[in-house]
């Protein structure tokens, strides 16, 4: 559940890998693949589905059932009995940072004595057992229905490997008692933060008048319904005695048997080459394996409890895209983004492989042992010497050491890169990136690893991810990222994946020479894009979007209305049709039932107040940003957007409240800081202002926006010297940022430093080629710094 990766843990809000809906003007981040395709008939037209439990599937599936019973699926949640227990509670303890923790016995119980919610020690029972291998974690109940999972968890694998012994899941930071990390509070919180992938049937039931969960679950592991849906209907289709032989509906050479079911209105398939009955199957349905297995193999967060096996996984969950701190900027995995995305980029996934064609899907293990699941499909000469260039080492060097290299999340679990990627050391240090070469080489530079492939392979490098410069320049903020970002997103043989990436990347850059990528977006198949194309036009005024975006209100795919409704909600009613209104409406209605059913997270609530917000609904707007600050104090958007609150309504002295008290909680939230230099600029305390305005830029260098700003309130404080230092200072990390150059043209040449102001202007229309106003500027300060100095 925790994660120990490489991302900071005060930059992420989500440490189980889960994408959750934080919101501040932009709306809720989704992103999957799926189809158009018009959903299956709903069963509850006809007769209502229902969970009939693993062991009835078991009764006619026995063969796929013993594969089950011995999987990590099987053993995903367990009650803590002696069977199911691997750690030593008997009186073994464990030291962190001063916290001395003890497991043991109490008869048939097992007690961890350890810090609690109020950094006392206290005994608490352990109630389930949380994975199996290579850690098992511990989770704890407590009155009000939060499950919570302990940090410290058990190393099961062998003695031999490291393991069979207590290990903390943040071993090099203290986690304190009140710290959103620790194991008590939000973010190790069970019942949103893992319970859907480690249970079948799972509705969270939060009560948010009295902050209560009855969290319930239909298998406590992860049976054979978390992968094939509700099975009623299928049981009650098989005792009619008709059987999975084909008949007159079905083509057994497209490899999929399909019948349509009366009684429940639903149309069940049988894969007939992976075993997997699904509902809605087609023939094109490869990619519905892959979706399904996304529910839980990618950083996701759950918008509806409604899923439906083999549907488009955005269609009920948010999935997180190629985005800095989750992904390096070739698209390797960075922090533990789990499967799915990466396996989206691939060329396996171009190809139409699939999950299973690797993975038996009952028993999650491999299909052949080591590189002989790569032959299935590649040649045995790609596992010999001549390819690999590594005979005789020792551990050997397989297909997935140069082509999936691992990253180690939660201490000692290892995750393999599933893109299925070319080593391309000759774009690290360009990239910044890692490759397989030096992860293992670690004393060798990148350059050694190039001149040995070019000498084995020659000059030319290939491979399907070639979009690594584009998103390194626009997370650096580097000439030129605009024309890179839009090269990827048309670019129609790049993964959709990536497309999806760059059209968000594209948000800062949007003009009327590139909307039209975010036009031809919106009609793209695959969800993900269309949602990216929305993401595009977050900062473009309502009223100019509606003409081509409110179409997007009707989408097939849930997550692109409600992506749309954060765009549209603007828009006064008295503007729109009576159809128009209908439609915004019904969407908005999704939209804030998705944030109501996380309203135990304070980003959902903050969504809300957003929402309210921009309906003019001020009262609203305020009760919803004071519920994300009760449930997280440190949560610093609701802090930040609350204040923005106060300040359209005249109420700066309650905003300069809020925000001093989520400094409190967060002390190095840097737009918290920001936020409150800007209010004390309006309430016209300078110095104090350019302070905050300071503190923010020092702690978050890599926005841009802070630095600028902070240069701007130098600059109106008489200190314009300064001021152009430290825009110059963010121009040398940010070379590209729009704002910066604009101040440094302005302040230089309202200096009388014409040449400088020229250079700057020249600069900021590498961006901006086709501004007529820019050219005429340039055309000026030419003329200027060409005359004599006096």
């Amino acid at each position: 559940m925790a994660d120990s990766g490489s991302s900071s843990k005060r930059g992420i809000w989500i440490a189980a890998g889960v994408a959750a809906a934080i919101v501040l003007g932009a709306g809720i981040l989704y992103a999957l693949y799926g189809s158009l395709a018009k959903p299956p008939q709903a069963a509850s037209s006809v007769q209502a589905l229902s969970f009939v439990g693993s062991d009835t599937c078991a009764s006619c599936h026995s063969g796929e059932a013993k594969l089950w019973h011995g999987s990590q699926h099987a053993h995903a949640m367990a009650h803590a009995t002696t069977d199911t227990v691997l750690g030593d509670f008997n009186d073994a303890s464990f030291d962190y940072f001063g916290v001395h923790t003890r497991f043991f016995r109490d008869g048939d119980k097992f007690i961890v004595e350890t810090d609690g919610p109020d950094g006392k020690l206290a005994a608490f029972e352990v109630k389930y057992t949380f994975g199996l291998d290579p850690l098992q974690q511990y989770l704890v109940e407590f009155p009000d229905g939060r499950i919570q999972a302990l940090s410290l968890a058990w190393d099961s694998r062998p003695k031999s490997q490291g393991g069979q012994r207590w290990f903390h899941l943040y071993p090099h930071e203290e986690i304190r008692h009140d710290d959103i990390l620790h194991w008590t509070k939000l973010n190790q919180n069970w019942n949103f933060m893992c319970a859907e992938c480690h249970s079948t049937g799972v509705r969270k039931n939060y009560d948010a008048a009295k902050d209560r969960f009855a969290t319930s679950w239909a298998e406590i592991s992860v049976g054979c319904e978390a992968c094939h849906g509700q099975g009623s209907a299928h049981v009650a289709w098989a005792k009619d005695q008709k059987g999975w032989w084909p008949n007159k509906d079905n083509d057994p050479d497209k490899g999929l048997l399909v019948r349509f079911d009366e009684r429940s209105g639903v149309t069940w398939g049988h894969d007939a080459k992976t075993g997997f009955p699904v509902r809605g199957a087609s023939p094109a349905g490869v990619r519905k394996e892959v979706e399904t297995c996304g529910l839980c193999h990618s950083r996701r967060g759950l918008m509806s409890e409604d899923w439906v096996p083999g549907r488009p996984l955005s269609d009920t969950h948010l999935v997180a895209a190629l985005a800095q701190g989750l992904y390096q900027t070739d698209g390797q995995m960075l922090d533990e983004v789990y499967n799915y995305g990466s396996f989206k980029q691939s060329k396996m996934y171009a190809a139409g492989v699939t999950c299973s064609d690797c993975h038996d899907p009952h028993s999650t293990k491999l299909k052949l042992a080591g590189d002989k699941v790569c032959l299935q499909c590649h040649a045995d000469s790609y596992a010999s010497p001549t390819h690999n260039h590594h005979e005789g080492v020792t551990p050997a060097v397989s297909c997935v050491s140069c082509h999936m290299p691992g990253r180690t999340f939660m201490v000692v679990d290892k995750r393999h890169d599933h893109s299925f990627r070319v080593p391309r050391p000759d774009l690290s240090d360009k990239l910044q990136t890692s490759n397989a070469c030096t992860d293992c080489h670690k004393d060798k530079p990148a350059s050694w690893a190039v001149a040995a492939i070019e000498g084995w392979f020659g000059p030319e490098r290939k491979g399907l991810q070639t979009y690594g410069a584009a998103f390194h320049a626009a997370w650096h903020d580097e000439p030129g990222a605009a024309v890179l970002l839009a090269a990827v997103a048309a670019d129609a043989n790049a993964p959709s994946f990536a497309r999806a990436g760059a059209l968000a990347g594209l948000a800062p850059y949007v003009s009327p020479a590139n909307v039209g990528l975010a036009r031809k977006g919106l009609a793209d198949p695959d969800p993900m894009v269309r949602i990216a194309a929305l993401d595009m036009l977050d900062g473009v005024p309502p009223d100019q979007l509606w003409p081509f975006v409110s179409r997007a209100l009707t989408d097939p795919i849930r997550g692109v209305r409600l992506r749309a409704v954060s765009l549209l909600s603007g828009i006064p009613n008295d503007r729109l049709s009576g159809t128009d209104r209908d439609k915004l409406d019904r969407a908005t209605q999704e939209f804030i039932a998705a944030q109501e059913l996380n309203a135990d997270r304070p980003e959902a609530r903050a969504a809300l107040g957003n929402l309210h917000t921009r309906r003019g609904e001020t009262a609203e707007a305020e009760a919803e940003f004071q519920a994300a600050l009760r449930l997280s104090p440190a949560y610093g958007p609701a802090a930040a957007n609350l204040a923005d609150l106060y300040r359209q309504l005249g109420r700066d002295t309650d905003a300069e409240t809020v925000l001093r008290k989520g400094l409190e909680a967060s002390p190095r939230d840097a737009g918290l800081h920001h936020a409150l230099g800007l209010t004390l600029v309006r309430r016209k305390r300078q110095g104090e202002a350019i302070a905050e305005l300071a503190r923010a830029a020092e702690l978050e260098p890599d926005r841009a926006r802070y630095a600028y700003v902070y240069a701007i309130g130098l600059d109106s404080t008489g200190r314009r010297a300064d001021a152009i230092q430290a825009l110059k200072d963010n121009l040398a990390r940010h070379p590209a940022d729009r704002d910066t150059l604009s101040a440094l043209v302005s302040f230089n040449r309202d200096a009388g430093d014409f040449v400088s102001a020229l250079r700057y202007a020249e600069q900021l229309a590498q961006a901006d080629p086709n501004n007529a106003e820019l050219k005429s500027l340039i055309a000026t300060l030419r003329r200027e710094a060409a005359r004599p100095v006096p």
